[in-house]
């Protein structure tokens, strides 16, 4: 493993994912390539695993990290919302498992040229895909203060939203908010931390992943490769979902309740009209997270949250 890079979860993604020799998987999100590398590791020595991600600089690193599995690895640089389109093209038309680990990689965290974290620093950029979308820091430049406040509240949770958001706008009317540091250290005199508090979190965390989801249609593409991903799963397939904030984790756990239920009809509904049978059967309940050895470990996993299903027959 290359110096920096530590996957999360790694023994209870195996135990759940289930990989098995000849098997068809599926890394929606190969990132640094930890998690791929023991998927093909456990499916040896004739199991296959494409792996895909917005972030092209992640699909060549990995490439050339993984080169010794050949062929075995399939490599697309897409987003897991293009999951329906691309898998089949590649021939994962019908697969054993998929994984999405929806965190950033450590060295997306660790690049000075697009803004992702507060301690890389660089210019406000955020975009995994580069040739698409808007940058951060023209969202910053352009989104009026209610704007903001909204899209901070929405997408970060954040108690001080509306203030944060004056602030941005009433520094820019001097200078442009175009950088990481510049942000960070903005929000930080902003909403400074409280000495008396044990704080584990830098105060601008929650806006840094407002923008990002933003930036990147985050959720949106959440719910469309969710869908796209039971529709590839053979019965008996597993989906393995690593998520690391509240607005992800509802997100999946809404969506594995409902494709684990029937019907769906409103209660009031005198008979069933929406004809929905369960797909999926609840592989975790409750969820599972990273115990306190890997915590101290790899604190970037202390906010991480495991869910598993299994699709049923059709």
């Amino acid at each position: 493993m290359e110096v920096g890079h530590q996957p999360v979860m790694p023994d209870e993604v195996l135990g759940t994912l289930a990989p098995q020799p000849g098997s068809l998987q599926i890394d929606a999100t190969v990132g640094g390539g930890g998690h791929t590398e023991r998927i093909l590791e456990a499916a040896s020595p004739d199991g296959r695993v494409l792996g895909l991600d917005a972030d092209g600089a992640a699909v060549e690193r990995v490439g050339r990290r993984l080169s010794r599995f050949g062929d075995r690895l399939v490599l697309r640089q897409a987003n897991f919302s293009e999951l329906a389109e691309v898998a089949p093209a590649a021939g994962f038309g019908a697969v054993d498992g998929m994984l999405f680990d929806l965190g950033l990689s450590s060295f997306q965290l660790a690049d000075t040229d697009r803004g992702f974290g507060f301690r890389a620093g660089g210019p406000l950029d955020m975009r995994f895909d580069t040739s698409r979308g808007v940058p951060a820091a023209e969202l910053l430049a352009t989104l009026n203060a209610d704007e903001l406040a909204a899209l901070f509240r929405r997408y970060g949770e954040e108690p001080a939203s509306w203030r944060i958001a004056k602030a941005i706008v009433a520094a820019r009317s001097t200078t442009a908010v175009g950088t990481a540091e510049e942000l960070a250290a903005l929000v930080e005199r902003v909403v400074p931390a409280n000495p008396r508090l044990r704080r584990r979190t830098h105060p601008a965390t929650r806006v840094f992943q407002a923008l990002r989801i933003a930036v990147n249609g985050e959720l949106d593409a959440l719910v469309a490769g969710l869908a796209a991903a039971v529709d590839l799963l053979r019965p008996g397939g597993r989906l393995v979902v690593l998520s690391y904030h509240s607005l992800e984790d509802r997100i999946v756990k809404q969506f594995l309740n409902a494709e684990r239920r029937g019907c769906i009809c409103p209660p009031e509904a005198p008979v069933c009209v929406c004809g929905h049978s369960p797909r999926l059967r609840l592989v975790t309940r409750p969820s599972l997270t990273p115990s306190e050895a890997e915590i101290d470990a790899n604190p970037r996993a202390r906010s991480a949250r495991l869910r598993a299903a299994e699709r049923l027959a059709a």
